[in-house]
């Protein structure tokens, strides 16, 4: 899109809140989820996206009748001046997008609407989740969250980039096992199914990424922001929740590094960036 700014550029963060019915719908039956904890930790990821990454963060009040409305990342694909509001593969989730698509209307970005059932989006299902952009392609996470449909509508929202497929093994989304760490670098976990997204990764790009690679993969998702000061922010898991992975993360030395917990949210299956929409927009109000 004209006018890219460099990666990880970002003026704004959309959340939503924690409702009480949080972990509900979870796929899987009992999910053990503390919801408590699981606001406390809401709590502390939106302090450090407001208070130390300097993001003018929108919250969008809780739904108790949309339990997984928190995970918003799934909803839109952001990319410059234009988002393109997915379509969830599960029907129940599909009336999320609504407090999304108001937000980013707001900001006066360009709406492209996925959903609908006829035409050329029919039968696609996309969720954010397994949409990976590097700052110069994207990736789109084939799994039994998105199809090839759904990247397909993607790839002609967003013609200025390259789209590549990758399969996503074990019921995963992309970004359950890898993430940016940086314009040129990739997070990924350690595990099998893992190394051969990225093997696949690197035979569809002609560019090279440096890779950071975590023993778990609860690690693999972090947050990247390049903040007003020209400083490197990354949240990631604290040490007592990846402990293991802890002394990679170390490697960054010209990063401030934010250990922010997701161990509830982790339980339904989500990572850090499944709570937020990253935007880079001028305050228009």
């Amino acid at each position: 899109m004209a006018g890219m700014c460099p990666y990880g550029r970002f003026t704004h963060a959309v959340v939503r809140g924690i409702p009480e019915t949080f972990g509900r719908a979870w796929e899987g039956g009992e999910s053990g989820v503390d919801l408590a904890k699981a606001q406390r930790q809401f709590g502390v990821l939106t302090g450090a996206l407001r208070q130390k990454m300097g993001l003018q963060l929108i919250v969008i009040p809780p739904d108790p009748d949309l339990p997984e409305s928190w995970r918003v990342e799934d909803l839109a694909v952001v990319q410059g001046d234009t988002v393109l509001i997915t379509r969830p593969f599960r029907q129940q989730r599909r009336s999320e997008a609504e407090a999304v698509r108001r937000v980013v209307s707001e900001l006066n970005l360009s709406v492209v609407e996925m959903g609908a059932e006829e035409g050329g989006s029919a039968g696609a299902t996309l969720e954010g989740s397994d949409v990976l952009f590097t700052g110069r392609e994207f990736f789109v996470g084939i799994s039994s969250h998105t199809n090839h449909r759904g990247a397909e509508v993607l790839a002609d929202t967003f013609k200025d980039f390259a789209v590549s497929t990758v399969p996503v093994c074990g019921g995963s989304r992309l970004k359950n096992i890898c993430s940016m760490g940086g314009p040129d670098t990739i997070i990924i976990s350690n595990s099998n199914g893992a190394k051969k997204t990225l093997h696949m990764m690197e035979q569809l790009t002609d560019h090279h990424y440096e890779v950071l690679t975590v023993p778990e993969d609860a690690a693999a998702n972090c947050v990247y922001v390049r903040g007003p000061s020209k400083q490197d922010f990354l949240l990631h898991r604290p040490p007592d929740e990846c402990p293991d992975s802890a002394p990679a993360f170390q490697k960054l030395t010209d990063y401030r590094l934010l250990p922010t917990p997701c161990s509830e949210a982790s339980k339904l299956g989500a990572s850090l960036s499944s709570f937020c929409l990253l935007i880079n927009r001028k305050p228009h109000f």
